[in-house]
């Protein structure tokens, strides 16, 4: 019975948050494409329109509010740290402190939906009590874990991909092409989080930093093992003056001779992760099916 509370809970929950990314999407984009309108200049407000306030946007100040309250005099939380987190997961216009307000507003939604689900299910204080601090901690947790999973796999993403796109550098720069018109090319044809980045670097470059700085910040963004390899050659060969093309060919290889060595590391440990659930989930039943026949019959016998 504990367990139905607990998962009807979380689809509910699930539900709500669902049916509100629905209603609020389109509005979010309205305001998105009226904010790209505003600043080509274009500030004249229509007449007799009536000037209001978007539904996530007096969401995001309550988060926000919320979350420098929250920040400032309850918890001590390394911002730095949490913003580089959610850049990493791709969440670039959303701040730490109102990431931390949303966390905020969804403990507290969890904990009143939970007691409201049990109080209609007529259940006793004890257990309303505890499924409810139960939900808030699960809340409160959940955004953390679903930003951090989304980093990991948006990193994932730009490892698996930057082998590609050295690739595509290599062709388009012994073509004649320079590194700033080889990486507008290679944003071109790229998609994904890769595409995104570069994209991104390529914005910085036009907004005056060098192509190393840009990189840089790159980096800084999506600190991995393939990108760390890559700007860093990409440095030293600009100050030391090596040729690029037979760096990005030496890239290259090691690239793809670490993804293979990680996809070796991941099937050796696939024995040891399916271990767990062979011995607890398939063995039983495995025993119930083949002994049990026999173990009746053993029985039956003895009896008789």
């Amino acid at each position: 019975m504990v367990l139905i509370l607990i998962l009807a809970v979380i689809l509910v929950g699930t539900a709500v948050a669902l049916v509100a990314s629905a209603v609020i999407e389109p509005r979010v984009r309205r305001s998105e494409h009226i904010s790209g309108i505003e600043a080509y200049g274009y500030s004249a407000p229509v007449a007799g329109a009536k000037v209001g306030k978007p539904a996530r946007a007096s969401l995001d100040d309550l988060a926000g509010s919320i979350g420098d309250l929250v920040t400032r005099r309850i918890l001590k939380i390394r911002e730095d740290e949490l913003q580089r987190e959610l850049v990493a997961a791709g969440l670039f216009n959303l701040g730490a402190r109102r990431f931390i307000g949303y966390r905020v507003l969804f403990a507290l939604g969890f904990l009143v939906g939970s007691i409201w689900l049990l109080a209609l299910a007529g259940s006793s204080s004890v257990l309303i009590l505890l499924l409810a601090l139960v939900a808030g901690v699960f809340g409160w947790v959940a955004p953390n874990m679903y930003v951090h999973r989304r980093a990991r796999t948006r990193l994932e993403a730009i490892d698996d991909s930057l082998p590609a796109l050295i690739d595509l550098l290599v062709v388009t720069l012994e073509a004649g092409v320079s590194f700033a018109g080889a990486m507008r090319m290679a944003s071109e044809r790229l998609a994904g989080p890769l595409g995104e980045e570069i994209r991104l670097t390529i914005q910085e470059q036009a907004l005056g930093l060098s192509s190393l700085e840009a990189l840089e910040n790159w980096l800084r963004r999506c600190d991995t093992p393939s990108v760390r390899s890559f700007v860093r050659a990409m440095v030293q060969g600009d100050r030391l003056g090596v040729s690029i093309g037979q760096i990005l060919r030496n890239q290259a290889v090691e690239m793809r001779a670490r993804q293979r060595a990680a996809v070796e590391e991941r099937a050796q440990k696939a024995p040891i992760k399916i271990l767990f659930p062979l011995v607890f989930l398939i063995f039983p039943a495995m025993f119930v099916v083949i002994l049990g026949p026999a173990l009746f019959d053993i029985a039956k016998s003895l009896k008789g």
